[in-house]
């Protein structure tokens, strides 16, 4: 394709992946063996005996809620709707594979670059139909360009900071004109979920829309069955990919929690998951060694300590590193993480970055994310914050007292909370762990209404998405406001100096020179704490399906849990 900018097959990268983190062989396509049907699964407790699952409809375990709430608006967060509304039911252009280093063409079969990289040029798939029957269109990705542009909310990565316009030349064909030249946009624009505007023209309010029926052009669009505890989603019956999608739908009972995860899991009752699972050689693989599958490679972003800069202490860098130092990430990877992982260096980048890694950036932070008790003491004193008779530490009559929110069914990093919680008195700091269910815990997130909270990192094409997640000031948002990646509310101006000059360059060196700049500011500013490299998790049982990603056939990751990657898994999976 002409002008095409297509990131290189990493192939360090690909042997990294293949020889860290815990893995077993998941049966994949072209190598699954004969078997005889298997009997019907039990169905989970949590889920209503109506809802009996038909042979080949996959049992999923993705989110860990106790109920659902019907909403299947792709324009909306991906915590904030069912799974997998943003990559399933519905669709992007491209698709980002991790794995391979590369773009998978999706809505769109090719995409070209002009004018210096101010113009970037999709030409959209033949054929493709709505689930109603309706073709899809240049036009229809055009008119969801615009509803981000009319509705800011729903504008996640502030695409329209950097795209002038948008304008379907024809049915086939749809041209974004940049307000400067943006190569890193590709993924932005490319990743970002289509609606048909012949359904959606007519909706008064698309940021409260909850779009309990969707019409949708991805392999699973219609809603089955919807209880508190248990959905269910059918195939698309005019889905473009031919032969696809081969099961019949998927469904999802209501777990709370990883432990009951595990349980199903181990009982059968889960044909595929992206969960935390202790000992998961004995408690999950032993029980059926010849189906029950993992694969947890160290490219799930890295699990991070967000403190809210808005709020005193926080906005104290010296009391940022402070915290960093009192945390024995030793311990959380041994207790909470079952050793799964390691401690995560002062870039925060995990294993799919390792290529951008820049070691004196690692060695100019590595003070601040090794444990050092006694340091950091001395570090809080010199930032003036005295110990208190009550051996709390205080600064112009504020308590260092705070709470640290986790998902209350998170098991594993429910235990790294109540490490660093335990860790932080030796500091003088009163810290104390607040679990919520998932959706309460993701508003206060978005929202900017907590003290610290332990979450995820995202995982782009380059570590620029990362770090202007991070860093950007031009994405921080009020308190209040629905922020999509910078919950943490920091903004370096320096940095955005050089995320502007990413955007312009196609040069590798030119690339790596500015990353290696934008990981000094980093390691310097601790805008949050990373705390470790987070597993991309990822277990199958493949009695009664195959086609899923192993270390062997690294198509995509195993996990659910990344869009849009998982759709390359949902259109693989077939029956025995």
């Amino acid at each position: 394709m002409k002008s095409r900018s297509v990131p290189r097959r990493n192939v360090v990268l690909s042997a990294l992946i293949l020889s860290t983190g815990a893995l077993t062989g998941c049966t994949s396509k072209g190598s699954e063996r004969a078997e005889a049907a298997p009997k019907e699964a039990t169905t989970p407790a949590a889920a209503p005996a109506a809802a009996t699952k038909p042979a080949a409809v996959v049992t999923i375990a993705r989110e860990q809620q106790a109920t659902w709430v019907r909403n299947f608006n792709p324009l909306l967060s991906e915590g904030s709707v069912r799974f997998p509304t943003v990559a399933g039911i519905y669709e992007p252009m491209l698709v980002y594979n991790t794995m391979r280093g590369e773009y998978t063409p999706w809505l769109a079969t090719q995409y070209a670059w002009s004018e210096g990289n101010r113009k970037l040029t999709f030409t959209t798939r033949p054929g493709v139909k709505w689930s109603d029957g309706k073709p899809f269109s240049a036009r229809d990705v055009a008119f969801t360009f615009a509803l981000l542009k009319k509705h800011p909310a729903l504008d996640l990565s502030g695409v329209w900071k950097f795209i002038g316009g948008v304008t379907a030349k024809d049915d086939a064909t749809v041209e974004f004109t940049l307000r400067r030249p943006y190569v890193p946009g590709l993924s932005y624009i490319g990743h970002q979920p289509i609606v048909p505007e012949h359904k959606w023209k007519d909706v008064a309010d698309p940021v409260t829309y909850t779009n309990e029926n969707p019409v949708a052009t991805g392999p699973f669009t219609e809603v089955k069955v919807f209880q508190n505890q248990v959905y269910e989603l059918g195939k698309n019956p005019n889905y473009w990919q031919e032969g696809k999608p081969a099961v019949d739908g998927l469904r999802f009972p209501a777990y709370p929690s990883n432990d009951q995860v595990s349980l199903a899991l181990t009982n059968g009752e889960i044909d595929w998951a992206g969960a935390f699972v202790p000992d998961i050689e004995e408690v999950f693989v032993a029980k059926d060694p010849a189906n029950h599958h993992y694969w947890f490679p160290l490219v799930g972003g890295t699990a991070t300590l967000y403190p809210n800069t808005t709020k005193k202490p926080f906005d104290d860098v010296r009391v940022r590193k402070a915290i960093s130092m009192g945390i024995d990430r030793e311990q959380i990877v041994k207790i909470a993480s079952n050793n799964y992982t390691h401690g995560a260096d002062a870039t925060g980048l995990d294993d799919s970055y390792e290529r951008w890694r820049n070691d004196k950036a690692v060695a100019a932070g590595s003070s601040w994310v090794q444990l050092d008790v006694a340091g950091a003491n001395q570090m809080l004193d010199e930032a003036g914050y005295a110990v208190g008779p009550d051996g709390i530490r205080a600064k112009g009559g504020r308590p260092m007292r705070f709470e640290i929110n986790v998902v209350s069914g998170w098991s594993d990093w429910v235990r790294a909370v109540q490490i660093i919680a335990q860790n932080l008195k030796q500091l003088g700091i009163d810290a104390t762990m607040k679990t919520y269910d998932f959706s309460a815990y993701f508003e206060a997130l978005q929202k900017g209404t907590f003290d610290m909270a332990i979450s995820w990192t995202t995982v782009e094409p380059t570590p620029y998405n990362f770090y202007r997640d991070l860093m950007s000031a031009e994405l921080v948002k009020p308190v209040g406001e629905a922020s999509a990646r910078n919950w943490h509310r920091f903004g370096a101006r320096e940095a955005d100096s050089l995320f502007h000059e990413f955007e312009a360059a196609t040069d590798p060196a030119e690339q790596k020179r500015i990353l290696d700049a934008l990981q000094m500011i980093f390691v310097q500013a601790a805008p949050v704490i990373p705390l470790f490299k987070n597993p991309s998790w990822g277990e199958c049982n493949t009695k009664r399906f195959t086609g899923f990603p192993t270390h062997r056939n690294p198509y995509a990751k195993l996990t659910p849990n990344n869009p849009p990657e998982y759709l390359l898994v949902l259109t693989e999976l077939r029956p025995r």
